[in-house]
Parts: structure tokens; C-alpha cells; sequence
């Protein structure tokens, strides 16, 4: 009886690991977000690794993991984190990064289980606002294989970057609207400043002889 029990086990091992091996190999998953905001204010929330802080959905996971940074923004920059077990611990590195059109980035995960994806951002103008798409690829293992035959990576991981994209949607317009409203009073001011040499001009002119000649001093 148990020799049978064991051989029945063994059986639906042997078919689980070939149903697993069969999984795809590769698996790509994106979401998009249409911010009210010029590119240039987006990009740099992803492009300087010390604003990931942020928005990152991450982040909030976990406020006292341990971070470092080396480099400041743009190709080459490199943020490394250690964390709880929900984050668990692993890096970033900017690999391209194209002036509000996109950035590629290699992240890698280093525990709780090791792990090389590509993750990348565009930016995309359209009228006045951009849209930002956050993308990722990959590969896996037989391990990553077996991960995704009972879990659904893309809902999971994709709802961490709708989250993510909505952070940064916040705080990109309120970066915009602060632009909007510096640029609305620097406008007024000049207009201030214009109207009042104006009417001083103005006033000058009212004031010298109707002939054009200048009054004379008075004789001591």
C-alpha cells in the first residue's frame, strides 16, 4: 500500500515538474499613466534615484529599509536597498536615460531569491500632458517558472506600478500646478512693472511744453 501511495506521489511530481517546464521562459508586463504635466517634470521623479523615495510603492512597504546611492541621476546612478521581507533586497542601475523620452534600468534581486530583470520607462508627449509607461522584463528560472504557474505576476507586480504611477501622477502635477502658478505671478509682475513705466512715461510727457522745448531756469 504505501509502496503504491509513494509511487502515486511520485508520479505527480514527475507531471507538476513537466507542466512547470512548459511554462513560458520569458514574461513582460507594463501599466501606463496620463499625467497632467510637461515630460521633464516625470522624468526626473524616475531619472534621480533619490526621488524614487517619493512615489515608489516600494518605499512604503517598508519606511526603514537601508538604502545607498551612487551617482546622481541619469546613466550610471545606482540605488541599492535591504529590507523586510516584503521588499527583500537587491539594486538598480540606470543603464540609458534619454532627456524626458526614457530611461532603461537593470534591477536586480538579490534576496529572497536572486533575480536580473530590465525595467524601462517612457515618456510620451501628447498635447499637455505625457504618458508614462512603466515596463519590465524578464526571464525565469524553473523556479520563476513555478512562481508564475500559481501566481499571477502581472496582476500582482502590475498593481504595485498602478500604485506606483499614481504617486507619481500626484506629485508631478502638483510640481506643474507650483510651475503654473510661479510662472502666472513672474507674468503679473512684469505686466505691473510695464504698465507703471508706462504711465510714468506717460505722465512725462503730459508734463513737458506743448512746443517740445524744455523750461528755463529761473535767472538768480
Amino acid at each position: 500500500m504505501l509502496q503504491k501511495i509513494l509511487l502515486g506521489l511520485a508520479a505527480v511530481i514527475v507531471a507538476l515538474a513537466g507542466f512547470i517546464a512548459t511554462r513560458p521562459s520569458t514574461f513582460s508586463l507594463q501599466r501606463t499613466a496620463t499625467i497632467q504635466a510637461s515630460p521633464d517634470i516625470a522624468f526626473a521623479l524616475v531619472n534621480d534615484l533619490h526621488k524614487w523615495g517619493e512615489w515608489s510603492p516600494w518605499d512604503k512597504m517598508d519606511p526603514a529599509m537601508k538604502k545607498t546611492y551612487e551617482g546622481e541621476a541619469g546613466t550610471g546612478a545606482k540605488y541599492s536597498w535591504a529590507g523586510n521581507s516584503d521588499v527583500g533586497e537587491g539594486r538598480m542601475t540606470i543603464e540609458e536615460s534619454k532627456p524626458n523620452e526614457s530611461i532603461r534600468i537593470k534591477l536586480e534581486f538579490l534576496k529572497p531569491w536572486a533575480a536580473t530583470n530590465t525595467t524601462q520607462f517612457l515618456f510620451k508627449p501628447e498635447g499637455e500632458t505625457v504618458s508614462v509607461t512603466w515596463k519590465m522584463e524578464g526571464t525565469h528560472d524553473f523556479m520563476g517558472k513555478a512562481f508564475s504557474a500559481f501566481m499571477d505576476m502581472d496582476a500582482m507586480v502590475g498593481k504595485d506600478f498602478e500604485k506606483g504611477l499614481a504617486s507619481m501622477k500626484t506629485l508631478a502635477e502638483a510640481e506643474a500646478k507650483q510651475r503654473a502658478e510661479e510662472a502666472r505671478k513672474v507674468a503679473e509682475e512684469k505686466a505691473a512693472a510695464e504698465k507703471a513705466a508706462a504711465e510714468a512715461a506717460a505722465a512725462a510727457a503730459a508734463a513737458a511744453p506743448a512746443d517740445g522745448s524744455t523750461a528755463a531756469a529761473p535767472t538768480p
